[in-house]
């Protein structure tokens, strides 16, 4: 796939800089830019023609001239309270304190605002270097408005000559939306200036990143009233707003009504789109979007961005389209895009998850071709990928190439090698990077604590998991997830003592909540304490803990896995009580606890209490008690319960259909058995061999030899046909008069080293015994005894009608069955010394 392609690193420009990522080419989606001015007080000192400033000097004024020709007064005055912002958007002042001034030179401008007394004014604030780039008349501009609370009195130099786009640049460079809205305001109030669509979109965009959607909708109900028709970019900016709001459905609403327009999406608003498809995992979506404006797209030559590709590469990989994205990537580099790092970074990623190994190096020496260097989230992706693969050597290596590419690894590098070390029980590693961690300050997220204290749980290291665990409860950093992640990495394994004093220490903090109940509940039953389970549940409420579902759920199934379904239902019932109860499984670990137990009457009265609560039963509640009464051979309730899973809509599974095949067997019912079968054999998993050797015992039974020698030699075919199944064909056999076939059956069952249970030793021997192969009878016997299976009646019938056969009489034989009930060990001697006496006696005579 991706290493097919060969990369033509002349047709778009070589990415020189190791230090920065490449620029995409594509305008900033978010076009209002916030630039943070220092409002502190800086006293700047002058050249050789500066002036000395003594306490209450004023300069005289001086003029500037602004880019639209006229003269600017600019005048100097002691001391200006300056309207900032504090954190909580509440208008204070900021009194600034006497200082040098800098000469026009050291700026490019002075500024001074004379008031309608001629009163001056001081500006002390540090000019940004954003506003100097703007020219003319905006820095002054700005800081006038920074300094000046008062609108008529900040803007009453440039009020009659602003032009739009000064006013768009006064628009976009206020922090606060409140200012912003009121410049605004002051714009429509004066008669002098032009209501453009392009400032209602910057205003839009500042209401709608400060989230006042109240706002945002009154200015767009503005624009509707006094007819200031929408522009591409105004649905552009309103999609982006509330989507990045956390508003999807609001977004794509706007969308719509843009397409009525009979607008179509520039290409930030398509990648904007595409974005929030994918974020709501959409991915046919964004698809079927990108599809449709590539079409509309077309006629216009339209060539894309880097930014777009990998908005398109992500989205694909985030819907698992490894094709697709590849086919995106090499569009990408016959278009002559040059592909970023984040290009690479996603294909890496997805090509990872895909199991692309070659792949995922083919476009690592891509990047090195077109000298894209990769960065930490490069690094990060491939560690990740290759201990994913279990590739942990390789994944170390990439942590060291990171380092040696000046490359400060983060805390998801070091959380995500040492999960990788800690399942593996690396501790050594573990610790060398636990250690670079602790000198370079960052701090070990509480999912990667737990995963290594359970790493020394498991490596045998118990003393320092509780040193590990001790490190972090003492810090008091540790929330009551990590409390419980700690008990259960514990309980897990046994350690009930440790897992009790993980919970003490919970509650010695006071973060006892129902996780840190439910995993100690977890924990007693896996160390089958159940009475300390039971107590601790008990004691929940006097904590103040309300058992949750989680609670009742896992004490239920641990007494019904204990053998107490009385003592579940007891909870069962407590459960019901609070309305906890949503589905069937916490029934049906009663009733199969109550069926293991072969009490299957009080199983059909929980059964019952379910169904009563409105509970619906679930196909293994019926598949518990289909088997259930199959087992001991109730034939009515076992069909009954099957007949209510049919009626309830459920079409059953490979475990029902085996039960059901067991049963009918029982019952000799061969026509629900072969339906049965279809289904199993239609079905993913395919019959069990045990419903396949059921089938064969009910055509043997019946002397249907055809259909039975066909599903054998099916059997044998998939080497699936076990010992039962060479068995069940010898006895047909046997029962047929078909001794040849019987024979070579029985040849195959030792050949095929099947004769191992007593069922087939006595199958066999019986099968020798009838057609007078005596020899065959002896020998098998022995075989029987050197496995150490012991004979039973059903194997002393037929080596007593050997002996019979070869003379013996019948007083004879009755005295060696007594004789094995006196003393086993000497009777068996006794039975194997006439046996192979009678045998020698035929040999001789036959010879």
């Amino acid at each position: 796939m991706l290493a097919k392609l060969q990369l033509d690193t002349s047709c778009f420009p070589i990415l020189g800089s190791t230090r920065t990522s490449p620029n995409t080419g594509l305008p900033p989606l978010d076009k209002v830019e916030l630039i943070t001015k220092d409002r502190k007080q800086r006293v700047l000192h002058g050249g050789g023609g500066g002036f000395k400033k003594g306490f209450g000097e004023v300069r005289r004024p001086t003029h500037d001239r602004c880019s639209n020709g006229r003269v600017a007064v600019h005048e100097i005055g002691l001391k200006k309270r300056s309207f900032v912002k504090n954190p909580g958007e509440e208008m204070s002042l900021e009194t600034q304190g006497d200082g040098v001034f800098a000469k026009s030179r050291d700026f490019g401008f002075e500024l001074g605002l004379g008031n309608g007394n001629g009163a001056a004014k001081k500006v002390q604030s540090k000019c940004s270097t954003k506003w100097l780039s703007y020219g003319g008349c905006i820095p002054a501009i700005l800081k006038s408005l920074e300094e000046v609370e008062d609108l008529d009195e900040a803007l009453k130099p440039w009020e009659d000559t602003l032009t739009n786009k000064e006013r768009s640049i006064i628009l976009k460079e206020q922090l606060s939306w409140e200012r912003a809205l009121e410049i605004f305001e002051w714009f429509k109030r004066k008669d002098c200036y032009e209501l453009h669509v392009i400032h209602y979109n910057i205003v839009l965009r500042i209401l709608g990143k400060a989230k006042k959607w109240s706002h945002v909708q009154s200015l767009w109900d503005e624009m509707n009233v006094k007819r200031i028709a929408p522009i591409n970019s105004t649905y552009g900016t309103l999609i982006d707003v509330y989507s990045k709001g956390g508003f999807e459905k609001e977004a794509l609403l706007w969308l719509q009504k843009m397409t009525k327009q009979g607008m179509k999406p520039d290409e930030i608003t398509m990648a904007i789109v595409l974005q929030l498809y994918k974020k709501a995992g959409e991915f046919r979506k964004a698809e079927e979007f990108f599809e449709k404006w590539s079409e509309s797209s077309l006629h216009s030559h339209v060539s894309l961005s880097s930014h777009t590709y990998n908005t398109l590469i992500d989205t694909h990989g985030k819907a698992g389209r490894l094709k697709e994205a590849s086919a995106i990537f090499a569009l990408m580099l016959r278009e002559g895009i040059a592909p970023t790092t984040v290009t690479f970074n996603t294909m890496i990623h997805i090509c990872g998850n895909h199991g692309q190994l070659a792949e995922v190096a083919s476009l690592m020496q891509k990047m090195e071709e077109v000298r894209c260097p990769p960065d930490t989230r490069t690094y990060n992706i491939l560690i990740s990928l290759h201990a994913r693969h279990d590739n942990i050597d390789i994944a170390t290596n990439y942590f060291a190439k990171m380092k040696e590419a000046c490359l400060e690894p983060d805390s998801v590098s070091y959380r995500t090698l040492l999960y990788a070390y800690s399942v593996r029980h690396m501790v050594s590693k573990a610790e060398d990077l636990i250690s670079e961690m602790d000198e370079r300050g960052l701090e070990i997220d509480e999912f990667t604590h737990s995963a290594l204290t359970r790493m020394y749980i498991e490596a045998g290291m118990l003393e320092k998991s509780w040193v590990w665990f001790m490190r972090f409860h003492v810090s008091g950093k540790m929330c009551s997830e990590c409390y419980s992640a700690n008990i259960d990495a514990y309980g897990e394994h046994g350690h009930i003592l440790e897992a009790e004093k993980v919970f003490n220490c919970c509650q010695e903090v006071k973060q006892l909540s129902v996780l840190e109940f439910n995993v100690m509940i977890k924990a007693y039953g896996i160390g089958k304490d159940y009475s300390r389970a039971c107590q601790l549940f008990d004691s929940m409420e006097s904590h103040g803990v309300i058992p949750d579902r989680c609670s009742y759920s896992s004490l239920i199934q641990i007494l019904a896995s204990g053998d107490m379904p009385h003592i579940a239902m007891t909870y069962l019932k407590k459960m019901q009580e609070a309305g906890l109860i949503h589905d069937c499984i916490p029934y049906c670990a009663v009733i199969s606890s109550f069926a293991k137990l072969c009490q299957l009457e009080t199983a059909e009265e929980v059964y019952k209490q379910m169904v009563g609560f409105n509970v619906q039963p679930d196909v293994i509640v019926f598949g518990v008690l289909i088997n259930a009464f199959a087992d001991v051979g109730s034939v009515k309730e076992a069909l009954s319960y099957a007949d209510a899973m049919k009626k309830a809509g459920f079409p059953g599974n490979t475990v029902i259909f085996n039960t059901l095949i067991k049963l009918y067997t029982k019952v000799g019912l061969l026509k629900e058995a072969e339906e049965t079968y279809k289904l199993l054999q239609s079905s993913e998993d395919g019959p069990a061999i045990y419903a396949s050797n059921c089938m064969i015992d009910l055509y043997s039974e019946r002397c249907m030899v055809k259909p039975a020698e066909e599903l054998f030699d099916i059997l044998k075919s998939k080497g699936d046909a076990n010992e039962f199944t060479f068995s069940m064909m010898l006895c047909m056999y046997k029962r047929m008069g078909r001794f040849e076939e019987a024979i070579q059956i029985a040849k195959q069952m030792r050949e095929l080293r099947l004769l191992t249970d007593l069922l087939s030793y006595n199958n066999v021997i019986g099968l020798y015994a009838t057609y007078g192969r005596f020899k065959e009878v002896v020998g098998t016997f022995k075989e029987m005894m050197k496995a150490a299976i012991q004979p039973d009646e059903c194997t002393f019938k037929s080596l007593g009608l050997v002996l019979v056969k070869s003379g013996l009489s019948k007083q004879a034989v009755g005295m060696l069955e007594v004789s094995v009930k006196k003393d086993a060990r000497s009777g068996l001697q006794a039975w194997m010394s006439a046996l192979s006496s009678v045998v020698r006696v035929n040999e001789s005579n036959y010879m």
